[in-house]
């Protein structure tokens, strides 16, 4: 009797799937093109790395292109690095990502011929590679009402703190799946939770218009409530570890009294008051360069100097009220001195180094510090912004249906991914705005979406139930996660890319993993 085999795993049949894939884009190079001349450039400093060496234009897709210049810098095997790359057109003033090869991106576009010598500028992708994760392992309640917020500790993935519409924010332990502390002292809602770059604090910001910091490994209240806001607050953010004054972390509050109050952490106070916008303030962000960064409802962005309260600059574009802003380092400041490797540099000043290293390794192209923004509106629109040089946006991105609700950047600044109420989530390239792809799938409106720590993959949360799991570079749903009972409000993807966190209507955390 003949064997009969098991059908074709899932796995099994998109690896053949992938193979059959890259043999067709092979297939499709022509044979008798010769060679093409290749200049590898850094894009951090502009200096070029090697001779101009020739190869094979049916030979020059990205992986052959990664081991050449590994081969170039002298890198062993186990010290090979995976790099992005990428053409600057100085004439046309635009950059063209290689996503495949040469030969589709510039050679059959005509951009450049084989007789040209090509000056490629490449940038290292995440040393590691991020699992998708493929199933919950944990579902933990405790919370009495919707969980409106989640972020994971930049140290590790085991702690991550809720938000919730019961008045407290509790800290779970991720690798057991149970609850560790519950932080009581609010009145109303918790709307917004944030973890001290060094991972040792948090803040909390509530409906009772006021902001609170707990101890995040006790779970004790650090004094009691900070007031100061006359409406409820609508987002947090730590001042990034390497601009701070050694011992004096300071945070800032955005309310919907349309004022935005930094506060001293320590001595407790407000060090200043940021008043200038029109209406509610939704969004605030602290950048590496030491500007804090704001929307509003009254329809503009304001960038203001936190060491004296002034303003500095008004960004006006949109129609509508801007909803969210991201910040291209957003991942640096987060993570600040702490890797994928969990190994902590020792003293304080170590640790500033590092993290002041970490963040302009991320800011730094052609050996300037170029930090971007964009914005997110009601208007169905986003732009790109780069305030250090203009306040003209450098990209107008169309293509939601809908208000857009939320806005994130991958930790390689490479991309940009927005959710909407029009169900999608879309993808855009971080350099130019230019439009990549949309991500469908989502049968309700896409609450938030965040980056694996390898920005390989997107994770989305929705309001029909689901999260869904995508594939960057090819566009495709790698996994839905199906589970919770009601709308997915919140989730955070940890900065080691071990875990996805999520919460919502059904007030329960769930904890997915590989």
């Amino acid at each position: 009797m003949a064997t009969l085999y098991p059908p074709p795993s899932k796995r099994q049949k998109l690896a053949q799937a992938d193979r059959a894939r890259e043999q067709q884009e092979l297939d499709t190079i022509p044979s008798d093109l010769g060679s093409v001349r290749v200049q590898f450039y850094d894009q951090a400093t502009g200096q070029p790395t090697g001779p101009a060496v020739s190869v094979p234009v049916a030979d020059a897709n990205v992986k052959n292109l990664e081991t050449l210049l590994n081969t170039l810098q002298g890198n062993e095997d186990d010290e090979r690095v995976p790099y992005r790359f990428a053409y600057h057109s100085e004439k046309e003033g635009q950059t063209i990502d290689i996503l495949r090869d040469v030969y589709h991106s510039l050679l059959e576009p005509g951009v450049k011929t084989t007789e040209d010598t090509v000056s490629l500028f490449y940038t290292p992708q995440a040393v590691f590679r991020v699992k998708a994760v493929s199933r919950c392992a944990a579902s933990i309640a405790g919370h009495g009402e919707a969980i409106l917020a989640t972020s994971f500790s930049p140290v590790n993935s085991s702690t991550m703190v809720s938000g919730s519409g019961d008045n407290t924010a509790r800290i779970w332990d991720c690798d057991t799946g149970t609850p560790q502390h519950t932080l009581k002292g609010h009145t109303s809602w918790v709307l917004a939770v944030a973890y001290s770059p060094n991972g040792a604090m948090i803040a909390t910001g509530s409906m009772d218009n006021t902001v609170r910091f707990w101890d995040a490994k006790k779970g004790t209240a650090l004094g009691g409530p900070l007031k100061g806001h006359s409406k409820w607050i609508t987002n947090l953010a730590w001042e990034p570890y390497h601009v701070q004054e050694s011992g004096r972390p300071r945070v800032a509050s955005a309310s919907k009294d349309s004022t935005v109050r930094v506060w001293d952490v320590v001595s407790r106070v407000i060090d200043h008051v940021l008043t200038g916008h029109k209406s509610s303030v939704t969004c605030v962000r602290w950048g590496g360069t030491g500007k804090v960064y704001t929307a509003s409802h009254d329809k503009t962005i304001k960038i203001w100097n936190p060491k004296d309260g002034t303003l500095l600059q008004t960004l006006s574009a949109h129609a509508h009220r801007v909803n969210h802003l991201a910040l291209s380092t957003d991942f640096a400041l987060r993570t600040s001195y702490h890797d994928h490797t969990g190994k902590v540099p020792e003293t304080e000043a170590e640790k500033r180094t590092a993290a002041k290293k970490k963040f302009e390794e991320a800011a730094t192209v052609n050996n300037t510090i170029v930090e971007r923004l964009v914005s997110a509106s009601d208007d169905f629109t986003m732009y790109l912004w780069e305030p250090s040089t203009s306040n003209k946006p450098v990209a107008r991105m169309l293509g939601h249906q809908k208000e857009v609700n939320h806005v994130t950047f991958s930790p390689d600044m490479a991309y940009i991914a927005s959710a909407g109420f029009d169900n999608h989530v879309k993808l855009w390239n971080g350099r130019d705005g230019k439009f990549i792809t949309t991500f469908r799938g989502h049968v309700g409106a896409v609450y938030q979406c965040c980056f694996s720590a390898d920005s390989r993959m997107l994770v989305s949360s929705s309001k029909d139930t689901t999260l869904k799991i995508w594939d960057v570079r090819t566009g495709k749903l790698r996994m839905d996660l199906p589970g919770h009972r009601d709308e997915v409000f919140a989730v955070d993807w940890s900065p080691d890319g071990q875990k996805v966190g999520s919460g919502g209507k059904d007030k329960q955390i769930k904890i997915w993993r590989n």
